[in-house]
C-alpha cells in the first residue's frame, strides 16, 4: 500500500472554489478500483492550507489516478488558485495492512 500526502496552499479568495473542485475530485477518486481513501483536510489555524491524504493498494494504482480525467480537470482547474505549487510526499504503509480497515 502507498499513501500520498499532498500539501496545498490556496489563495484566500479561492478557498471555496478549491473546496468545490476538490470534493468533485475526491468523489471520483473514491470510485477508482485501487483507491482505499481520499481525504480532504483543511487547517483550522490557517484555512488556506489543505492536505489531501490519498491511499492506494499499489504504486500502479496511485499512478493510474494521475491518468484519470477527473484528476486532469482538477489539476488544471486549481493550479491558478494556489499560492505555491502543491507538494506531494509518498509514504509506505506500515499499519493497517488489511484493506477492510481503510474503507
Amino acid at each position: 500500500m502507498i499513501v500520498n500526502v499532498v500539501n496545498v496552499n490556496v489563495k484566500k479568495e479561492h478557498i471555496n472554489d478549491f473546496i468545490t473542485a476538490t470534493i468533485h475530485n475526491h468523489k471520483n477518486s473514491l470510485r477508482e478500483p485501487g483507491n482505499l481513501r481520499f481525504d480532504v483536510l483543511q487547517s483550522q489555524d490557517e484555512p488556506t492550507r489543505f492536505i489531501l491524504y490519498e491511499a492506494y493498494r499499489t504504486q500502479q494504482d496511485a499512478n493510474a489516478h494521475k491518468n484519470t480525467q477527473h484528476y486532469a480537470v482538477w489539476k488544471d482547474t486549481v493550479a491558478p488558485w494556489m499560492e505555491e505549487p502543491r507538494k506531494g510526499t509518498a509514504y509506505a504503509v506500515i499499519a493497517p495492512l488489511e484493506d477492510s480497515l481503510w474503507k
